[in-house]
């Protein structure tokens, strides 16, 4: 490729609306070109690199047996009626009427329809497993769309569905999914982590995220540095950070705490570590004709709630934070002062799994400005229902009992789901077992953000001067600046014979032939990220050498000219490998 034919439209300073590393540089490199709020046009430097994304993606899809396909992003509303998802996905599934007047969705995802293809295509247990996969568009009506191509409402996305005939070739399919991506983010060249995770409006029995770690991460990942455990902040289990109960050793009191309405405030008037009170945290759950039931979720002061895991206790679906008119109503008190002792009307307690292990706490109680100190399990409380209900912190102890936990940052690209049979029930996709009665298929779904990926790549690896693109995925493997290609007749035959060399050698090479100075050219191709490149100039040719530099390198090396190519090849090569 010479740049004359190319399209190049890099920019000096990004729109003021780009957040994030990666949407600035994104918009600068000239990769896109934001076309609605989370919509882009996808110029041809960033095309470019989107292909090798694809192109590794289904190499190791058709390497694990998958079956690429491909399915319509225009989905009837029957199918998502039929599973249940058409009232329970929200506002980010997009819904429109054709002039017919019939309901669509445009697909953020494509469970309904795969599942409608198998349950028509696939009769018996003979034609399992199989799995399906495509690379195919996909739109969420994001209420927010941000952060460039990271949280955008149409991208691409890579997703493979997997029917097997028991949870035994479930697990085998899931295996060769995980082990898949697990090549696909090392081919690629990122520092990523598999994490345990919760499996959110998919469904499923079991699931885990590929994150990317960097520091402008949306999620928090939890980690032991001493083991293999990581686990998204909202999956990670929380241990109990007391091993048993002591014994009481104070008495139960009222005390004065006027003004005091924060467990901070409450520790520093009481001359007490933060981690001696208790955090009341009042939900709601609504039941049809009838008052709600009123939920008290007992935290330590210093830890935070996780609704994730709330949301999957057993009563605590589909809870809501209580109105501070149904906290008066049950408490006797507005927010601030709330506690399990002497409530109005009767109410469910949950301690999270520390709590439950701690004794002379102090809690709210149900009295403004008082709280209560010295309160006790058995003695001053019943025993409460105990569950995991707070997000791990740096410092506690790993699940795995190997090390404690840490705290890093990480872009989610990859999931995979143990589904089960959640869609197959749902929408009767059965096949006839060994012993001619049906079975629901048992299925896997496996989702990679192919446009993600080039955003977490970015957040991963830039400098002051822009992108600094992982080989396998670099628009441009190397690039030719020749120093006045179209003055010099010596400059224009010895960098065409380079460019061709490396052409002949399978190299992905760029040759700027644009006539334009070296501080413009370079400042292009080191802001849109190519990760090699050789210079050539009259000077050097007078002495049978030219100039290479890697991106990441501080100061070029000199290179005999008739060894350039070979010199250029095995750098990229070695790259490719690590």
């Amino acid at each position: 490729m010479k740049a004359s034919r190319f399209f190049i439209g890099t920019l000096k300073e990004a729109p003021a609306d780009a957040e994030v590393v990666s949407h600035k540089l994104m918009l600068r490199a000239g990769m896109i070109r934001r076309v609605a709020g989370g919509i882009y046009s996808y110029l041809p430097v960033g095309l470019r690199s989107i292909r090798k994304v694809e192109a590794i993606v289904r190499e190791e899809m058709n390497r694990a047996g998958a079956l690429e396909l491909l399915m319509p992003a225009v989905q009837p509303a029957e199918l998502w009626q039929e599973s249940g998802r058409w009232e329970q996905y929200g506002p980010e599934l997009l819904r429109f009427k054709d002039r017919k007047q019939s309901e669509f969705v445009i697909g953020p995802t494509h469970e309904e329809v795969v599942t409608d293809i198998a349950r028509h295509q696939i009769k018996s247990y003979r034609q399992m497993p199989v799995n399906f996969y495509q690379i195919q568009t996909k739109f969420r009506d994001e209420i927010r769309p941000r952060f460039g191509v990271m949280r955008g409402r149409e991208f691409t996305m890579k997703d493979a569905y997997s029917f097997d005939k028991d949870q035994a070739g479930l697990q085998e399919s899931y295996r060769k999914m995980f082990d898949a991506y697990v090549r696909i983010f090392t081919r690629i060249g990122l520092e990523f982590r598999a994490v345990n995770a919760d499996s959110g409006s998919i469904g499923g029995n079991r699931s885990q995220e590929f994150h990317v770690i960097a520091a402008t991460g949306e999620d928090d990942i939890a980690y032991c540095p001493a083991s293999d455990f990581a686990a998204n902040v909202e999956a990670a289990e929380a241990l109990p950070l007391y091993a048993e109960r002591a014994a009481p050793r104070e008495a139960m009191q009222k005390t004065a705490t006027p003004g005091k309405a924060k467990c901070e405030a409450v520790a520093e008037l009481l001359n007490i570590p933060l981690e001696r009170t208790i955090k009341s945290i009042i939900l709601a759950t609504d039941n049809e004709g009838a008052e709600p039931t009123i939920w008290l979720l007992m935290l330590r002061g210093d830890h935070d709630l996780n609704e994730v895991k709330v949301g999957k206790l057993p009563g605590l679906a589909g809870f809501r934070f209580a109105t501070e008119a149904e906290i008066v109503e049950w408490f006797g008190t507005p927010p601030g002062y709330l506690g399990p002792i002497g409530t109005k009307k009767p109410v469910k307690v949950v301690a999270d799994r520390t709590v439950a292990n701690m004794s002379d706490f102090v809690v709210g109680s149900n009295e403004v400005d008082y709280h209560t100190t010295g309160v006790n399990w058995g003695r001053d409380l019943p025993e409460p229902e105990v569950a995991d209900i707070r997000n791990v912190r740096p410092g506690d102890p790993s699940p795995d009992g190997r090390g404690q936990i840490e705290i890093c940052r990480g872009i989610e690209v990859g999931h995979v789901f143990q589904l089960g049979t959640k869609y197959s029930e749902a929408m009767g996709a059965t096949f006839l077992d060994e012993n001619g009665k049906p079975q629901p298929m048992v299925m896997g779904c496996y989702g990679i953000g192919i446009t993600r990926i080039l955003g977490a790549a970015i957040e991963q690896n830039f400098d002051e001067r822009g992108i600094i693109w992982p080989e396998a995925i670099a628009p441009f493997e190397i690039v030719l600046c020749p120093m006045g290609y179209d003055r010099s007749e010596s400059v224009r035959a010895e960098t065409d014979k380079l460019y061709a060399q490396l052409s002949e050698a399978g190299i992905d090479v760029i040759l700027d032939d644009r006539g334009e100075r070296p501080g413009v050219m370079f400042a292009d191709w080191e802001l849109i990220g190519v990760p090699h490149r050789i210079v050539i100039g009259d000077r050097g040719l007078k002495e049978g050498k030219v100039e290479y530099q890697g991106r990441r390198d501080t100061e070029p090396t000199l290179v005999a000219l008739d060894q350039a190519a070979g010199f250029a090849a095995e750098k990229i090569r070695a790259a490719l490998a690590r």
